[in-house]
């Protein structure tokens, strides 16, 4: 009986293959069509995409990381008064990348472009 199954279920996976393949159809683009389309379409949006960017996404950025550069620069000082050591690796990493998070809009299009 076991046998029986799994004849059963090859021919049914067979005869859904073959079905498969009769209905399939293929499609065939215009040569250059689809390229020119994608390019259509990343030359109109691409300006709402650098102002959504510009006006979003950097200023969240550069909120966020100028908050933890102040808590950093904090934590660092009560560290010192502490233990009297300086250690000031981690405030000058967040200062450096809050700075180049502010610089970035000006040379990440060019970049892009």
């Amino acid at each position: 009986m076991k046998r029986n199954h799994i004849r059963k279920l090859c021919v049914f996976a067979l005869a859904l293959a073959l079905l498969a393949g009769a209905f399939c159809v293929t499609a065939f683009a215009a040569p250059d069509s689809v390229a020119s389309a994608i390019e259509g379409t990343w030359t109109t949006a691409k300006e709402q995409i650098k102002t959504i960017v510009n006006r979003v996404v950097f200023p969240a950025l550069d909120l966020i990381l100028a908050v933890m550069f102040f808590i950093k620069v904090g934590a660092t000082y009560f560290d010192y008064k502490k233990h009297g050591q300086l250690e000031m690796t981690a405030p000058i990493i967040l200062f450096a990348c809050l700075v180049f998070s502010i610089a970035a809009p000006g040379f990440v299009w060019k970049i892009i472009d």
